[in-house]
């Protein structure tokens, strides 16, 4: 396909920037590259709707009725982005490249950055900022998989993939490096851009020794598994009061 057919095939959802390969994600590096080359091609132009303006070389998505989506102004979302059936953006962003399941909330202010793989039934709440990754070719984007909960103001970047089910509780911040510590055994477990399925992840910190002193850096701590009960509830608050921290 030529750049301009790919990023077609990209909005219609046809192909995916990285999509699900058994139990782990395979990247399309070529649909990457054709992202960044379409950037480099598309030329800097006016794009006026109703009361707003801008001058960009990405067109903004369209026909949402069609779609079956819920778009609440000034939501925005950049040509080559798909949207499934049953999304509702709140005043919110989606890059292109960017993939969302049906029946997810992208909440107030929330940002999902270019290449992004959103699930089904996921609830980005308010502020939430999903990373974007296009480069080098093959990078892994940010995953967020079906039915998981992102408490407000979560930060998750640099091709961090979070399980199946799992809550957030807000402010967790997460990048390639940060650490996911499960500590709900006898000894910890660690994680580094991983956050397994239906774990329950709150903020945290742990003491490292510099020449000046010890500080606290910060990492996340996995204090449970969500359980049966709360996959019949729509309320992030409901999965962290079963372990005992609200959603604030």
């Amino acid at each position: 396909m030529t750049t301009d057919e790919t990023i077609a095939a990209l909005d219609r959802g046809e192909v995916r920037v990285a999509e699900p390969d058994g139990d782990d994600w395979r990247v399309n590096a070529g649909v990457q590259a054709a992202i960044l080359d379409y950037f480099r091609i598309r030329p800097m132009e006016p794009i006026e709707l109703g009361p707003f303006a801008y001058h960009d070389k990405i067109p903004l998505k369209t026909n949402y009725e069609a779609l079956g989506v819920r778009v609440v102004p000034p939501a925005v979302a950049r040509y080559g982005a798909y949207l499934s059936p049953g999304v509702i953006l709140m005043p919110s962003y989606v890059n292109i490249g960017a993939w969302v399941g049906p029946n997810t909330m992208v909440d107030t202010w929330a940002t999902v950055g270019s290449g992004a793989q959103i699930g089904a039934g996921v609830h980005l709440a308010g502020g939430v900022g999903i990373g974007g990754v296009l480069e080098p070719a093959g990078a892994r984007p940010v995953i967020v998989e079906d039915g998981a909960f992102l408490g407000s103001r979560c930060i998750v970047v640099e091709g961090v993939r979070i399980g199946a089910g799992a809550v957030l509780a807000p402010n967790v911040t997460l990048t390639a490096s940060v650490p996911i510590i499960d500590v709900t055994g006898a000894e910890p477990v660690e994680y580094r851009g991983y956050v397994p399925p239906r774990s329950v992840v709150v903020p945290g910190t742990r003491p490292k020794e510099f020449p000046a002193g010890s500080y606290d850096l910060s990492c996340a701590l996995i204090i449970g598994r969500r359980s049966e009960s709360t996959d019949l509830k729509t309320s992030l608050n409901d999965a962290l009061r079963e372990h005992g921290i609200g959603s604030g």
